[in-house]
């Protein structure tokens, strides 16, 4: 404090005696980035979350009360234990303000416990189970891009629409590809079709024959791809392989990203329909925040890339706007200013954490329709926050009375 204020005036001196408990509590803020760096969902969230965060930070002007913003960047190994060790070194020991991303459900909910141990803000925007803001909700825990129930409800229900009213699901065996499974198997179910049943394999499996030939035999209409990021691209390759396309049944991508497409190739991936939250070649605003990323990057932004950047920027905007870190006057700006940015016009931070925002139907283009790279999607549908996601009264949250 002493440097602080030989600088000072005397007029200075006397706003800075009165300001003293406001000036001292303001310690450098302090960003955590929790991701998987090397694994299965690296090119979902990985460096591009961390770049987005860094973009975030930048145009937010760098500093927060006079200090440059700090960022700390961990790979979770996809491990519940190493995610709660990292959340609770990073709150307790090391100053961190807010945590974001947390690349698997059970990774953000073991960091979830820590956030609530500490009182502390975590933002998910890469984990996908419902659940974050349903039966596990926190005070604490925000849930950005996309949730299981939100692509369920937004692709299944069009498949079964179109026809495909009996399901047979791969899904990956924690609690993501549960829920996928969970929330998907319901959309069918309340829609008139059937389930007819699911293989499950463990997380990051390089060969699906075994569970591909479970899916062909079960004679479904419809293999919903219960799994993401490596997962999905090595079910899709494998299926073409076997034919099962071919054969007369049909791949739905619960959770795909464009970098899930640009790794497949169109020539595989045509006429999936997927879901997403953001594309990069949506309106002007999505392609200036696409083209400035993909600068940097030298690859589009997935939907968590984007939504990363989106969640820090609001979060570092409530913080100047409640003039203190202090959480719950922070969550209070957060929850009570609208979400206007490169990833969605219209979102919104409900009370069990959820930020609601339109969710899109896509289909993949097929070659000859690319006009360029990363050219890959028609918009199917604009789908409204109000109904792609759950209603509130129907999470199960014990936040809401």
């Amino acid at each position: 404090m002493k440097s602080i204020v030989t600088s000072l005036s005397a007029a200075g001196l006397i706003a800075a005696v009165l300001a003293g408990p406001a000036l001292a509590q303001q310690a450098p803020l302090k960003i955590g980035v929790l991701t998987d760096f090397q694994s299965v969902y690296s090119d979902i969230g990985g460096a591009g979350n961390v770049e987005a965060t860094k973009m975030a930070i930048e145009e937010f002007g760098g500093s927060m009360f006079g200090k440059p913003i700090e960022l700390v960047t961990a790979d979770a190994l996809n491990k519940a234990d190493v995610a709660a060790n990292i959340t609770r070194k990073w709150y307790e020991a090391e100053n961190v303000d807010m945590i974001i991303d947390m690349p698997t459900s059970a990774t953000a909910l073991a960091g979830m416990e820590m956030s609530k141990q500490f009182e502390k803000i975590m933002i998910v925007t890469d984990a996908a189970s419902s659940d974050i803001t349903g039966k596990s909700c926190s005070p604490y825990t925000l849930h950005w891009t996309y949730d299981t129930y939100a692509n369920a409800h937004t692709v299944g229900s069009a498949i079964v629409k179109n026809g495909g009213d009996t399901w047979f699901f791969i899904t990956a065996d924690y609690l993501f590809g549960h829920s996928i499974e969970r929330d998907t198997g319901d959309v069918v179910r309340a829609a008139g079709g059937k389930v007819l049943g699911s293989a499950r394999h463990p997380l990051n499996t390089p060969d699906f024959s075994s569970f591909l030939l479970q899916a062909q035999a079960s004679k479904a209409k419809i293999i919903g791809m219960a799994n993401g990021g490596a997962d999905t691209i090595n079910t899709i390759k494998q299926a073409s392989e076997f034919g099962i396309v071919a054969g007369g049944q049909n791949l739905a991508g619960i959770v795909m990203f464009i970098s899930d497409i640009h790794s497949l190739g169109l020539k595989l991936a045509q006429g999936l329909i997927i879901t997403e939250a953001y594309y990069w070649d949506l309106n002007d605003r999505t392609r200036a925040f696409g083209k400035r990323f993909f600068e940097r990057m030298k690859r589009m932004p997935t939907m968590n890339q984007a939504a990363t950047y989106s969640a820090t920027l609001h979060y570092l905007n409530a913080v100047k706007a409640a003039g203190t870190k202090e959480t719950k006057p922070v969550l209070a700006k957060m929850r009570a200013t609208p979400v206007r940015d490169a990833f969605t016009d219209n979102g919104v931070v409900r009370e069990d954490g959820r930020m609601v925002h339109s969710m899109f139907l896509f289909e993949v283009k097929k070659p000859e329709e690319s006009k360029a790279p990363w050219d890959y999607y028609k918009v199917l549908a604009e789908v409204p926050g109000d109904q792609a996601f759950r209603p509130l009264k129907d999470g199960g949250c014990p936040l809401i009375k």
